[in-house]
Formats: C-alpha cells, sequence, structure tokens
C-alpha cells in the first residue's frame, strides 16, 4: 500500500514559504514533512512504489521553503546595509543647507544694514524658455516680479536681491516665491524650492529610513526629499 503525505502539510509548508509563519514554525513543518516521507518510504508497496517524480516534487516543495528563508534573512541583512548607509548620509548633511519642496524666503539686514535672502530653487522636467519669478508678503500682497531667463531641465537655484519693484530694499520678514515656467506659449510643469539648514537626522518608524529635523519652520523631510545641497 502507498501513503501520501497529508496535504495539509503541503499546504502549511507552502504557507510557510509565503511568509505566513515565523521560523521555528517553518522548522517543524519541515521536520513533520521529512517524518512523514521516511514514514510514505517505509511503507510503500514494493510493488507499487512512489513514483521519482512524486518525491522529487515534495522534495522540492520542502526546498523552496528553506531557499526562501535563506533568501529572506539575505534580503534583511541587506535592507539593515542599505538604512545604515542612508543614515551615514544623512549624518553628513547636519549643518549643511539644502533646497527641498517649499516656497518659502526669509530676509534679513545684518549689523552694517546688508540685506540678506536666502537662495531659492527650481525643478523642471524639462527645459524652459523663460522663468518668471513673483515675490508675495504674509498678506499676498506682490512686492517683485521679475523674469529670469531660460532654465535648464532640472534643478536649478536661485536668489532674490531684496528688492521691490520700485527698487527699494523690502523690509526683512518672510516672503513667498511663486515660480512660473513657459516654452513658447505653453506653461511648463514646475517645482518651487526653499532653502533650509538641516539641524539633525531622525529614524523613521514608518519605512525604517531616515527623516531630516529641518527646524521649527519646516520641520522634517524624507532624505529623498532633498534636491540640491548648498
Amino acid at each position: 500500500m502507498t501513503t501520501t503525505i497529508d496535504s495539509s502539510v503541503i499546504g502549511r509548508m507552502n504557507a510557510g514559504a509565503s511568509g505566513s509563519v515565523d521560523a521555528s514554525q517553518s522548522a517543524e513543518l519541515r521536520d513533520n514533512f521529512m517524518t512523514l516521507l521516511i514514514t510514505q518510504l517505509q511503507n510503500q508497496d514494493p510493488l507499487n512504489p512512489m513514483e521519482n517524480s512524486e518525491m522529487t516534487s515534495q522534495l522540492a516543495q520542502v526546498n523552496t521553503v528553506s531557499g526562501i528563508e535563506e533568501l529572506n534573512e539575505t534580503l534583511s541583512g541587506i535592507t539593515s546595509q542599505i538604512d545604515a548607509g542612508q543614515t551615514l548620509q544623512a549624518t553628513g548633511l547636519i549643518g549643511q543647507g539644502v533646497l527641498v519642496p517649499g516656497d518659502r524666503v526669509l530676509l534679513e539686514t545684518d549689523a552694517e544694514g546688508q540685506v540678506h535672502t536666502t537662495p531659492f530653487g527650481i525643478e523642471l522636467e524639462e527645459s524652459a524658455d523663460n522663468v518668471q519669478v513673483t515675490i508675495t508678503n504674509a498678506d499676498g500682497q506682490v512686492i517683485n516680479r521679475y523674469d529670469i531667463g531660460p532654465a535648464k531641465a532640472g534643478v536649478e537655484s536661485f536668489s532674490w536681491d531684496g528688492k521691490t519693484s520700485e527698487g527699494e530694499s523690502a523690509v526683512p520678514g518672510a516672503y513667498r516665491v511663486g515660480i512660473e515656467a513657459t516654452r513658447g506659449d505653453d506653461s511648463l510643469d514646475v517645482e518651487t524650492l526653499n532653502f533650509a539648514v538641516v539641524n539633525g537626522v531622525t529614524p523613521s518608524d514608518d519605512d525604517g529610513g531616515v527623516r531630516l529635523d529641518l527646524g521649527a519652520v519646516y520641520g522634517q523631510v524624507a532624505l529623498d526629499q532633498v534636491r540640491q545641497i548648498l
């Protein structure tokens, strides 16, 4: 008489391969599988032995589980190395100025009365014939509007001289920058970028990566939000 390995064991082995059981459960299932397979071989009918293809198929299933477990361990190690590399890369940005998505520009004057503004940037998917910048105050009033000419695809940084449209120095404070990019008569998609300084690095519980602390004004952003390091 030929015995057959219980299909429920095979089902649990396949479940283990898909990650629904932990390593200890999977090891127990493999032991049960091998015990049943040996029992099957010992009690098979000599006149009607189990086909080689059937034995090979059953052995392949248990080997698949082992292979997937080893692959998962390898991938886990690779992921840990990637996370460590991201953390090391992120810590190197502490104290550095970066461009991240946003539209804020800060203007201040030093002790000698010199005007200083934070840079801003743009990200274009394709080159533009002309880029127009509009600076507005907290009330939405236009302080200045000017053209910066053509721009290439990718990320470019610029600066505002802190002047109003009348040529006078704007008052210190926070302003908004709006960008319009055109090529011919067509408007292009453009992402506005603002300047911030990286104050620290915080591990992210959501994706296992890291987030950059840009201070109270800008909060935290993911590492992949950095478009340019200044």
